[in-house]
């Protein structure tokens, strides 16, 4: 089966191909379509905004998609910066933008009121826009009072994972893909799309 996946980041089709390795499942990125239009992520959820990539795309191309979206949950905020995560620091946002704004936020919470976790959802539409199942992960952590580490991207430098006692940013690609909010997403994909391949068309 072929599989489009609604990104043209080459590092989330890795991902996901080591993900699903054994299947029998071709993976394409919108790279193979470049004519494909840009989809408005305008929804209040990220399931909201994950169903309408996958759904717009896969009628696009007339193909299976997967589309996800994720960010970061902050409880002191409300939530932000939550589906506005990637643009919460404005247009071209870069890594220091972002983690900047959110101590600037934060630098009146008290430690103890520092929670947040970064969620992810995942959809998996047929070729005719229907969605077909959604899968979420998330990982739990706190927001530290200033940037660690030089890995990673987005809000690693200030999500600290307790059980690992570093940020994102600290950990090694490896570390973090194991216990990650998309890493949990992916493997629940995974088990989604083994059910969906065994099921008699």
């Amino acid at each position: 089966m072929q599989l489009l996946v609604a990104t043209n980041n080459p590092e989330k089709c890795e991902e996901l191909n080591k993900m699903l390795q054994g299947l029998e499942v071709e993976l394409l990125t919108l790279d193979d379509y470049p004519e494909a239009p840009e989809v408005v992520e305008d929804g209040g959820t990220f399931e909201a905004n994950a169903r309408k990539k996958a759904s717009e795309m896969a009628s696009f191309v007339d193909m299976h998609a997967i589309a996800d979206d994720s960010g970061l949950c902050v409880d002191a905020l409300d939530g932000r910066p939550g589906v506005r995560s990637a643009r919460y620091a404005g247009p071209n946002p870069t890594r220091e933008k972002l983690c900047r704004k959110l101590l600037r936020e934060m630098k009146d919470v008290p430690p103890k009121h520092r929670n947040a976790a970064f969620h992810c959802c995942a959809a998996m539409s047929d070729p005719n826009g229907n969605i077909l199942f959604t899968v979420r992960g998330r990982c739990e952590g706190t927001i530290t009072e200033s940037m660690r580490g030089e890995g990673g991207f987005g809000y690693d430098p200030v999500f600290y994972y307790p059980p690992a006692e570093m940020t994102f940013a600290e950990m090694s690609g490896a570390e973090k893909n194991r216990v990650s909010h998309r890493a949990r997403t992916l493997q629940k994909f995974r088990r989604e799309m083994e059910n969906y391949l065994s099921e008699p068309r």
